[in-house]
């Protein structure tokens, strides 16, 4: 369905969409005039599937320290996704990769396409990070490190049970809500979320994309990762391909409302994070995504 086809099905969201793209583009005449900072605004609106728009609408301080954390974090995704690296060489840069952030002299070719030019050029992501204040760097750098740790926990190891399943949702979007929630109290017009709670608003962003993405993700040619849980898929299917076939067509619905009801039970908790928000341009950081 084309956008004008959205539109015309959805058109009491024309609105709204209209008011966020005019404060977006606000928002870009005020993005420093420096060429490291062009070039993260730029990577950004390229690299993000559902944040670039909603980044560039918040204050400057803040937008500058989430557009960094984004821009590091979905760098740190494009090491562990590219399956031509070997595994003896990601899994120190993971676990390197917090420190790799201050040194401007650093790059890793890898990933493809926009995420490739990330990698290239990421000593102006590095050049960026450092201009942020302290309590920023802070929270990046601790993120970082504990979601690359993670990330290389499960190079090695399968999604196998449902507790697999969460804790590897929150080495890789968790992590984020703990982050963005500290970035916002950091920035001083939001209260500290409890980490239960922004956790559950990463996991259930997280959980949502997955189910979403199964047809793109089993098709692409690379085979990326399916981080699908055995426990729920193995109940329907003896291969998690087998789900994308019309004959399993039955159990692929069966299966789909399986992986669902796992995950809305982090919905509350996420309703209850995004009703404590205060400041209207973080809310729509938060809730925009979540959008399917």
């Amino acid at each position: 369905m084309g956008i004008l086809g959205v539109i015309l099905k959805n058109p009491d969201d024309l609105y709204p969409l209209l008011k966020l793209k005019i404060a977006a583009r606000n928002a870009e005449k005020k993005i420093p005039l420096e060429p490291h900072w062009g070039f993260c605004y730029s990577v950004l609106n390229k690299v993000s599937r559902s944040f670039g728009l909603v980044i560039q609408q918040l204050r400057p301080e803040l937008r500058d320290a989430v557009c960094i954390f984004y821009l590091v974090l979905r760098a740190l995704d494009t090491v562990e996704d590219d399956t031509s690296v070997e595994t003896d060489v990601k899994v120190p840069i993971l676990i390197a990769f917090h420190r790799h952030i201050y040194d401007l002299d650093w790059n890793f070719g890898c990933g493809t396409e926009e995420c490739k030019v990330l990698m290239d050029q990421f000593h102006h992501v590095s050049m960026a990070f450092l201009e942020l204040g302290k309590n920023y760097q802070d929270t990046i750098e601790d993120i970082t490190k504990r979601m690359g740790a993670g990330m290389a926990k499960f190079i090695c190891k399968e999604v196998d049970t449902i507790d697999d399943y969460d804790e590897y949702c929150h080495y890789v979007a968790g992590l984020t809500g703990l982050g963005l929630s500290k970035l916002f109290y950091a920035f001083g017009t939001e209260d500290l979320a409890t980490d239960d709670i922004s956790n559950s608003m990463g996991l259930f962003l997280q959980k949502a994309h997955t189910i979403q993405d199964y047809l793109e993700d089993i098709n692409e040619i690379s085979k990326s990762r399916m981080i699908w849980p055995r426990q729920i898929w193995s109940k329907y299917v003896s291969k998690l391909e087998d789900l994308k076939y019309e004959e399993n067509s039955v159990k692929a619905v069966q299966c789909l409302n399986d992986m669902v009801t796992n995950a809305l039970l982090h919905a509350e908790d996420s309703l209850k994070y995004m009703s404590a928000l205060r400041d209207p341009s973080i809310f729509r950081l938060c809730v925009i995504p979540q959008e399917p």
